[in-house]
C-alpha cells in the first residue's frame, strides 16, 4: 500500500485525538484515562486555611472593638430616653405615707400618666400626684434625708427614679371637687356633698372610715384649684386640714405631675386605679 492510501487515515487519528480535551490523559502503562489538571486542588491547601482563620479572627476582635466604642453612645441614648418619658410621659412613684390606704398601700408603686391633662381635663374621682408646696404640707409624708456623700446622693436618685423609693416632695390624693364645684361635709347621713349630691365612698375609704372626722363647707373650689382628699379620712392631712393655708386648702392644678392609673408593685396589689362610680352622679345631676 502506497504512502498516499495509509498516510491520511493515521494522521487523522493522530490529529482528532489531540483536538481532544486535555482533561483526560493516557496512562502510558495501562492505557486508561486518567483526569488531567483542573488547575485547583481538591483541597485547601494548609497556608490558606490559616489565612482564612486570621481573617475570621481579625474581624472577629474588629466587632467586639467596634462594640465597645459603640457602648457609651448607646448608654447615652438610652439615659437621654430614659430623662424625656420620666420628665414628661411617665414615672413611677413610691407610696411613703398611710393616708390613701386601703387603695394605696406603703411601699405600693405606682405609674403616674403625665401627659393625660395635656389632652383633657382633670376629672373627679382620679387619684393625682402633686406638689404641695405653697398650699399645704401633710405631716404624714415621709422626709427624706439628705445623703452624705455623691454615691448615696446618686443611688437614691436612681430609686426615685424608678419609683422605689419617696421623694419627700410630691403627694398623692383623690380628686373630690373641681374648679367652681361646691364642697361641703356633712349631710344628714355624714356623707361628703358636692354642689348637692352625696357621695357614697365605701368602696374606696379606709374600712370603718367615715366621710370626713372634721365637717367642712360649704366651700366654693376656686378658679385653678382643686379641692383633694386622701382615703384614710381619719390620718389624711389633706384640703379639710389646710383651709388656712394659701388656696384655703384647694391646690393649684398647675401643681398637679399627672394621674396615678396603675399600681404596678408589688405583684399582689397590681390592678388600675378606675374612677369610683359615685362621681358619675354627679356629672347625671350636672346634666
Amino acid at each position: 500500500m502506497s504512502d498516499d492510501e495509509s498516510g491520511p487515515g493515521t494522521d487523522g487519528a493522530r490529529d482528532e485525538a489531540s483536538t481532544r480535551s486535555g482533561s483526560e490523559k493516557q496512562d502510558s502503562a495501562t492505557g486508561s484515562r486518567v483526569p488531567g489538571d483542573t488547575g485547583a486542588s481538591g483541597v485547601s491547601e494548609p497556608g490558606s486555611q490559616e489565612a482564612g482563620e486570621r481573617a475570621d479572627t481579625g474581624m472577629s476582635k474588629e466587632k467586639q472593638g467596634s462594640f465597645w466604642k459603640e457602648l457609651p453612645i448607646l448608654i447615652v441614648i438610652a439615659l437621654v430616653l430614659a430623662f424625656v418619658i420620666r420628665t414628661w410621659v411617665m414615672q413611677a412613684f413610691y407610696i411613703p405615707s398611710t393616708s390613701m390606704e386601703n387603695t394605696l398601700l406603703v411601699g405600693d408603686k405606682v405609674l403616674v400618666n403625665k401627659v393625660v391633662y395635656q389632652i383633657r381635663d382633670i376629672e373627679r374621682g382620679e387619684v393625682i400626684v402633686f406638689n404641695g408646696g405653697g398650699s399645704w404640707d401633710d405631716p404624714n409624708t415621709v422626709q427624706i434625708p439628705e445623703p452624705t456623700n455623691p454615691l448615696s446622693r446618686g443611688f437614691t436618685w436612681v430609686q426615685q427614679q424608678l419609683g422605689a423609693a419617696p421623694t419627700g416632695k410630691e403627694y398623692i390624693k383623690r380628686v373630690i371637687g373641681l374648679p367652681g364645684d361646691v364642697v361641703e361635709c356633712c349631710d344628714e347621713q355624714m356623707r361628703v356633698t358636692v354642689n348637692g349630691v352625696p357621695l357614697e365612698e365605701e368602696d374606696y375609704l379606709y374600712p370603718g372610715s367615715v366621710a370626713s372626722h372634721a365637717e367642712f363647707g360649704p366651700i366654693e373650689v376656686p378658679e385653678g384649684h382643686l379641692w383633694l382628699l386622701g382615703d384614710n379620712r381619719a390620718i389624711s392631712s389633706d384640703s379639710r386640714l389646710n383651709q388656712d393655708n394659701p388656696g384655703g386648702g384647694a391646690v393649684p392644678i398647675d401643681h398637679v405631675v399627672g394621674r396615678a392609673f396603675v399600681i404596678i408593685w408589688p405583684l399582689e396589689q397590681v390592678g388600675g386605679l378606675g374612677i369610683p362610680e359615685t362621681f358619675a352622679r354627679i356629672e347625671e345631676q350636672a346634666g
